[in-house]
C-alpha cells in the first residue's frame, strides 16, 4: 500500500510539486480533514456565541479571557517538541525498512553450493528456503496487522504450504511461552549439516558461509521483532499530543476577532474566517498526523510496509533460483565487442545528449602555459630569496661590531672567559710560556707570573707601578680608573697595567688537550661573550680593527685614513693592513 511519486518528481520543474498537491491517496489532507472540520466547527460555534449571544459585560470578561489565552498559548514549545518527535520515528521508520528479511543472498548459495539435480536434491534446496521464509513469515505474523489477518492461524499458514501437517505438529509440541520463529532457523542449519555429511554440501567453507548468512537473516528477523517490542515511550508521545491539541484548544478562544471599536492591540480588523489560525493547525497536526502514520509501519495505512507482497515474492523468486535454475546456465556464446576494444554501446535519438567525456579531473581544463608561467615565476622567486638569505648569512659573518672606545671606559673592555678548548685541568705544552691573571682582594694587583705556552707576540716587560695620580688628573687625560684587583705579596711581582696609548695585550688560555695551539679571547662588551679571534677571517677583522682603536683613541679614525666608497669591512681590513705595516718599524 506503499504510495510511489519517484516518476512525478523525476526532474525538476516549473512548480514540479503541484501535480502532489491534488492527489488524494496517501496526502495529508486524507489524514486531516477530519480533525480539520472539528476545528472550523469549534471556532465557529465560539464566534457566533461571542457576537450573539453573550452580553455586553460577558463580552468584556471573554475578550480578557482571549487576550489571555492568545498572550500564554505562545510559550507552549510546539514547534521543539514536534520536530524532534518526528525525528526520532522517522528514523525508527527507515531502519526497520532496512532491516526487512530478505532471503535472496541465501537462495544464492544454496543454489551454487547444494548441488544434485536429482529429486533428493532438488527436495532438499527447496526444504531449505522454504524453512527460510517460514522464518519471516511468522515475524510478519507478529508484527504487521495486515499479515497477521491473511494468516490468523497456523491452519492457514499450513494451508498456504509454508508448513506441513506434520512439521506443524512437531512446532506445537514444542511448549514455550516464547515466540517460536526461532524454529525453522533450527531446522534449518540441522538440516545443513545432514547435507554436509551425505556430501551434498562438498566444502565445510561452503556450509559456514551458509550458516553465517542464516544468521544475518535471523538478526533481520529479530531486529523487527525488537521494533515492535520495545517502540517510543508512551510518556513521550502523550507530552507531544497534549500540546498539540492543547495549543490550538487555546487558539480556539485566544484567535477570535475581538470588537475593533475597543482597540485592543492586533485586534484592528473583523475578518470572520481566521486564515492563518486555519493553516497553522493544518501544519501543526499534519506534522503530527506523519508521526503517526510512521511510528508503526506495519499497519494498514497508505504508507505503510507491503509485509504480504514481500512474502508472496520472497517464496516465489527462492524456490524458482533454488529449483529451476540449479545449474541452468545458458550456452556461453562471444559477445558482439569479442573483437573490439572500444567498447561503444549505442544510443537511441532519445538519449543521444546523455553520451557525453568521460571525466578526467577538475585540472584537466587549466591550460599548460598557465601551469609552466607560474612555475617559472615560483622558482625565479625562490632563487631569488634563496640569493637574498645567502647574502645575509654572508654579511652577518663578515660584519664587524661598532669599535668601542677604549680611552673612556670605566672598566677594563677585555677579560679572560673560558671556552671550549681552555680548562684548568689542561696539560699546558712543554716550553710555552703562559701568561695568568690571578685575582685577589685589595687595593693592589696581581702579579702576572709566565707558565709554559706558545706566545705569537712577545710580551712587553713588566713595567714598574706608577705612583698614584689623584682622580682630577686621571679624569682630564681620559685613563679609566683601575680596578681592585688585589693585594699584592711579598713575592709577587706588580700587574702590568695597561697603556691608553697602546692596543692591551689579550691573555691566552692554555689548551684542553696536548698539542693544541691556544686562541685569544677578547670581548667587545662587558656582557657579551668572548669570541675567538685567531682562527677565521671574521676574527682577523676585529682584531685589526682592535689595532685601529689604539691608534685612533677617540673611537673613530680620522677621514683622510679611511678610503671612500668601501664598506665597512673593507674599511677595517685595510686600516688593518696599515697598521701591519707599521708594527715592525715600532718593534724595531
Amino acid at each position: 500500500m506503499t504510495v510511489t511519486y519517484s516518476s512525478k518528481v523525476a526532474n525538476a520543474t516549473f512548480f514540479g510539486f503541484h501535480r502532489l498537491l491534488l492527489r488524494w491517496k496517501g496526502s495529508i489532507y486524507k489524514l486531516l480533514y477530519r480533525e480539520f472540520i472539528v476545528f472550523a466547527v469549534l471556532y465557529s460555534l465560539l464566534s457566533i456565541v461571542y457576537r450573539l449571544v453573550l452580553s455586553d459585560a460577558q463580552k468584556r470578561y471573554f475578550e480578557k479571557l482571549s487576550l489571555y489565552c492568545d498572550r500564554y498559548a505562545e510559550q507552549i514549545p510546539v514547534t521543539f517538541v514536534l520536530g524532534f518527535y518526528v525525528t526520532l520515528v522517522v528514523n525508527r521508520w527507515w531502519n526497520q525498512f532496512v532491516n526487512l528479511p530478505w532471503p535472496d543472498r541465501l537462495m544464492y548459495l544454496i543454489s551454487s553450493c547444494v548441488h544434485g539435480r536429482d529429486e533428493q536434491g532438488r527436495l532438499l534446496r527447496r526444504t531449505l528456503m522454504r524453512y527460510v521464509n517460514l522464518t519471516s513469515l511468522l515475524i510478519f505474523r507478529s508484527v504487521s496487522t495486515a499479515v497477521c489477518k491473511r494468516f490468523p492461524t497456523m491452519d492457514h499458514v499450513v494451508e498456504a504450504g509454508f508448513m506441513t501437517a506434520e512439521e506443524r505438529k512437531t512446532f506445537e509440541n514444542l511448549k514455550s511461552p516464547h515466540l517460536k520463529y526461532w524454529v525453522p532457523v533450527v531446522w534449518f542449519t540441522n538440516l545443513a549439516s545432514k547435507a554436509r555429511k551425505e556430501g551434498r554440501i562438498q566444502d565445510s567453507v561452503d556450509l559456514q558461509t551458509i550458516l553465517n548468512e542464516m544468521n544475518h537473516f535471523r538478526t533481520w528477523c529479530s531486529t523487527l521483532f525488537g521494533y515492535d517490542w520495545v517502540g517510543i515511550p508512551l510518556v513521550y508521545t502523550q507530552v507531544v499530543t497534549l500540546a498539540v491539541y492543547t495549543f490550538f484548544f487555546a487558539c480556539i478562544i485566544g484567535r477570535q476577532f475581538l470588537d475593533p471599536k475597543l482597540g485592543y492591540p492586533g485586534h484592528d480588523l473583523d475578518l470572520y474566517v481566521p486564515v492563518f489560525t486555519l493553516l497553522q493547525f493544518f501544519f501543526y497536526s499534519g506534522w503530527l498526523k506523519v508521526a503517526e502514520q510512521l511510528i508503526n509501519p506495519f499497519g494498514e495505512d497508505d504508507d505503510d510496509f507491503e509485509a504480504n507482497w514481500c512474502i508472496d515474492r520472497n517464496l516465489q523468486v527462492s524456490l524458482m533460483a533454488v529449483d529451476e535454475m540449479h545449474m541452468n546456465i545458458p550456452r556461453m556464446t562471444k559477445d558482439i565487442y569479442w573483437n573490439d576494444s572500444d567498447l561503444r554501446p549505442p544510443y537511441t535519438l532519445a538519449a543521444a545528449d546523455y553520451c557525453i567525456p568521460s571525466f578526467l579531473g577538475s585540472t584537466t581544463d587549466m591550460g599548460l602555459s598557465e601551469v609552466l608561467h607560474n612555475e617559472d615565476v615560483e622558482s625565479h622567486d625562490f632563487r631569488h630569496r634563496r640569493q637574498e638569505s645567502v647574502l645575509g648569512r654572508v654579511r652577518r659573518l663578515l660584519s664587524v661590531q661598532e669599535v668601542p672606545d677604549l680611552a673612556r671606559s670605566t672598566r677594563p673592555n677585555f677579560k679572560r672567559h673560558s671556552s671550549d678548548v681552555s680548562s684548568p685541568d689542561s696539560p699546558a705544552v712543554a716550553g710555552v710560556p703562559e701568561v695568568v691573571v690571578t685575582p685577589a682582594t685589595g687595593p693592589q694587583r696581581a702579579q702576572a707570573q709566565p707558565r709554559h705556552c706558545r706566545q705569537t707576540r712577545p710580551a712587553p716587560a713588566p713595567a714598574p707601578e706608577p705612583a698614584p695620580e689623584p682622580a682630577r688628573d686621571r679624569e682630564q687625560r681620559g685613563v679609566p680608573e683601575p680596578l681592585d684587583r688585589g693585594v699584592r705579596g711579598p713575592d709577587r711581582p706588580a700587574e702590568p697595567q695597561p697603556d691608553p696609548d697602546r692596543a692591551p695585550q689579550v691573555p691566552l688560555d692554555r689548551p684542553r688537550r696536548p698539542g693544541k695551539l691556544p686562541r685569544r679571547h677578547f670581548s667587545w662588551q662587558p656582557s657579551c661573550g668572548s669570541l675567538q679571534g685567531l682562527h677565521s677571517p671574521k676574527g682577523l677583522v676585529r682584531k685589526r680593527g682592535l689595532a685601529a682603536a689604539s691608534r685612533f683613541p677617540d673611537g673613530a679614525p680620522h677621514a683622510e685614513d679611511q678610503p671612500a666608497g668601501l664598506p665597512e669591512t673593507d674599511i677595517l681590513e685595510s686600516l688593518g693592513n696599515h697598521l701591519a705595516k707599521e708594527e715592525p718599524s715600532q718593534t724595531s
